[in-house]
């Protein structure tokens, strides 16, 4: 097992930090929505499933399933199917946080309804794609097996660290999270809305008395986690060319490991979080076997909940409340 691991090192390496990113992407949807509202977003995980769906709409309307494409028409390609999966995640955020959410915030109902609504939603979207969305649209009657998703790039590999080959695919999901963590992170810190959301996720009713709009606030954080949720859709789609009506659950609780593990509240910490969950699930996978991947998130999730439940980096969304 030991020998497996120092000769996979750099492969385990590369793949990590490319799934980690991913689980980053997702991440920043659960830690958004918890350092505002307390509230831990258990559809989040079927945002990301539509995101894959949205390249996909585009790829079979618009006919890009001719790929893989090269030079400036797989740059386009690729910025279209982002952008659709962008939309169709951050839309249905939107509607999951008007339709399952506000009416409980309007109510003044608990944290553990909105909890039961949230999980609910997750069901409910799931069981919507799998039964009418997937057959009736995507020409898959069952609706609950793997969908192909077309190749659009041809994957190379552009250079090696060790045994690891990193393929320009991989690159591109590890440099686009990294790009898009620094963008929100400079939107919360430098905007007006970020300073809402700041404002709001300390004290929320001091930030009413301050002039800012709690609905306004909630709305964004539920559409910029979702934007980032479908950002994560393309990527996965991407790289493992599939997707299902359940495709985010599994995901969507290792994403919500990776909050944890960083600080959940903390931007910076769903970054460090999805890469260090990444890594040390490929190094247990060459370990113990790659069937002992979940496994190993899921102890990992208990072990972080048990010994420092604040995370890596801690709550800096929330840390006037702490």
């Amino acid at each position: 097992m030991l020998h497996d691991f120092t000769s996979q090192f750099w492969a385990n390496t590369v793949d990590g930090l490319t799934v980690g990113s991913i689980y980053a992407l997702v991440a920043l949807g659960y830690t958004m929505v918890y350092g505002v509202l307390r509230l831990i977003n258990f559809a989040h995980s079927e945002i990301f499933m539509i995101g894959t769906f949205g390249g996909l709409t585009l790829i079979q309307v618009v006919g890009f399933d001719n790929g893989p494409y090269t030079g400036i028409a797989l740059v386009g390609v690729l910025l279209a199917c982002l952008v659709a999966s962008m939309v169709a995640s951050g839309g249905a955020a939107l509607l999951l946080e008007l339709v399952a959410y506000r009416p409980l915030r309007r109510k003044g109902a608990s944290r553990l309804a909105a909890l039961i609504s949230a999980i609910g939603a997750s069901l409910f979207l799931q069981e919507l794609f799998a039964t009418t969305v997937i057959p009736h649209f995507f020409g898959h009657g069952g609706g609950r097996d793997p969908i192909h998703v077309p190749d659009l790039m041809k994957k190379e590999t552009l250079f090696s660290i060790g045994s690891g080959d990193v393929r320009n695919d991989k690159l591109l999901i590890f440099v686009a999270a990294i790009v898009m963590m620094i963008v929100l992170d400079r939107f919360v810190n430098a905007s007006k809305l970020g300073r809402g959301i700041r404002a709001t996720a300390q004290d929320p009713e001091t930030a009413v008395l301050l002039g800012v709009n709690i609905d306004r606030v909630v709305v964004v954080t539920f559409v910029v986690g979702g934007l980032m949720a479908g950002a994560a859709g393309f990527f996965f789609a991407l790289l493992y060319q599939q997707t299902m009506f359940n495709i985010g659950f599994i995901l969507g609780i290792k994403a919500f490991t990776a909050a944890v593990l960083g600080g959940i509240g903390n931007l910076r910490g769903a970054l460090v979080g999805g890469f260090t969950l990444g890594l040390i699930e490929n190094y247990g996978g060459s370990i113990f076997g790659s069937e002992w991947k979940d496994v190993i998130a899921f102890t990992l999730l208990v072990v972080i909940l048990l010994f420092r439940p604040t995370g890596i980096l801690g709550e800096s969304l929330q840390q006037a409340r702490a």
